[in-house]
């Protein structure tokens, strides 16, 4: 209660003329709290102007950003020595609107060098830290694997998972900073002390679902499915 919360489709409810966003099918979000009318934005990658208004139209006045890893389709920036051109994100966000941006403190070097953005304008969280938006708590928990500091956000009943864990399948584990072994970590993590009717929330739109309980991918999953991890880093790792 009290608590407003909107998934947004980059491609087609915000960056709608952006093919790469088209393609890459990006979610962001706005978390809301009523009673103030202050707001968190999540993964403004792409339109942050836009991201900025659609919050202000519902009422809200952007408090701060979270991003739940560094990379550009997410945060902005380039990845690594990506020849294409960058890709709106914090850093145009934060030359229109001083907010805090909140990561995981493992996070933060690999956001400097991708996004240009320096720790000075970031707000650095460990695991379990909380951030109080108004009378809504939300809890940043740390989920190592598709990069060093991937994060979940977790509201009352539902996370947002990013790249951790998608609707089908999880997140690379392959690419500069990943570990697979870590990744199987923090999925077995979610699937084991997580409540069973929490909804999902992933940062891409790649299911015919925008969300799913956490019962129904334990059955549908099987990235979250109980086995060694040498096993799961063979069937999953990559």
């Amino acid at each position: 209660m009290g608590v407003f919360f909107k998934q947004l489709r980059a491609g087609v409810n915000f960056a709608a003329g952006d093919a790469v966003a088209k393609q890459m099918a990006n979610y962001a979000y706005v978390i809301g709290d009523t009673a103030t009318g202050k707001a968190l934005i999540v993964d403004p990658a792409y339109a942050p102007g836009e991201l900025l208004e659609i919050t202000q139209n519902e009422g809200f006045e952007p408090q701060g950003i979270i991003l739940t890893h560094f990379h550009a389709d997410h945060a902005g920036g380039t990845l690594y020595a990506d020849s294409h051109p960058p890709i709106p994100g914090i850093k145009e966000l934060l030359e229109i609107a001083a907010v805090d941006i909140h990561v995981q403190n493992a996070e933060a070097e690999w956001l400097e060098k991708t996004t240009g953005v320096g720790k000075d304008s970031l707000r650095l969280h460990d695991s379990g830290d909380q951030i109080e938006l108004g009378n809504t708590k939300i809890t940043l928990i740390r989920t190592p694997g598709h990069t060093p500091g991937s994060q979940c956000i977790l509201l009352e009943n539902a996370i947002l998972t990013g790249d951790t864990l998608f609707l089908r399948g999880c997140g690379r584990s392959d690419l500069p900073g990943a570990d697979p072994g870590d990744l199987y970590d923090s999925l077995r993590m979610l699937a084991t002390k997580l409540p069973a009717d929490i909804k999902v929330y992933a940062g891409h739109d790649y299911d015919k679902d925008p969300c799913q309980s956490l019962s129904s991918l334990l059955q549908s999953n099987p990235v979250l499915w109980d086995m060694p991890k040498e096993t799961w880093v063979r069937k999953f790792g990559g």
